[in-house]
């Protein structure tokens, strides 16, 4: 049992961090800021972390029953959910960042704003819609397979263990950012990218089935 326990944390984990990008995050963020050194960087990678921490939670405590609020059930949010994360996957595999995420309007915007970490770093650059689905998805996944407090355990892992991994890659930003280059960025986008799809065709088929079957 304590087997399908990792394997599922691994996969939520991996489902998670990949849907974040901290790497494209990164480099959003270097790309906003006038001054990069590191006493205005690290302060930003603090609260922006926090505030995808934050967020996640409340999502994963709150976001099921909101939905439920509105008679949308988790069937048709995984439908929903896996066509944002393959437009999402669509455009990574392109090599860009996500255009859903980040707009040229909130680009412009940040320019003018003295802290730029919880918006738009934060919400949404880290934290979006399609967070926001997988997050409700993977619940009613891991629901299936354990315990609802087993499922909550190991997606509040998955999320912690996510968001130190996004702290310390904006911590870090401008030195990954030299690190990998244009042609780093572009490689490790179109990789996270195939990750994404194939987590978004898990959930359309999925959803699919089961709206299918009922």
């Amino acid at each position: 049992m304590s087997g399908n326990y990792i394997s599922s944390l691994v996969h939520d984990t991996i489902a998670i961090i990949t849907i974040i990008n901290p790497i494209a995050a990164a480099s959003i963020m270097i790309s906003m800021l006038a001054d990069s050194s590191p006493q205005f960087v690290r302060p930003i990678a603090y609260k922006a972390t926090l505030t995808l921490l934050v967020a996640s939670f409340v999502t994963l405590f709150g976001g099921e029953f909101i939905f439920k609020l509105f008679g949308i059930n988790t069937l048709s949010l995984k439908v929903i959910g896996g066509i944002i994360l393959m437009m999402i996957a669509i455009n990574m595999a392109y090599g860009h960042h996500s255009k859903g995420k980040h707009t040229e309007e909130e680009h412009d915007e940040a320019q003018d704003k003295e802290d730029i970490s919880i918006v738009p770093i934060g919400i949404p650059i880290l934290f979006g819609p399609g967070l926001i689905a997988t997050i409700i998805v993977l619940q009613s996944n891991t629901t299936e397979q354990f315990s609802v407090f087993v499922a909550y355990m190991l997606i509040g892992i998955s999320i912690v263990i996510a968001s130190v991994l996004t702290f310390f890659t904006l911590y870090y930003a401008v030195a990954i950012d030299r690190l990998l280059g244009v042609t780093g960025m572009k490689i490790l986008t179109r990789i996270m990218g195939l990750i994404v799809g194939a987590i978004a065709s898990q959930f359309l088929i999925s959803g699919i089935k089961g709206l299918w079957g009922g």
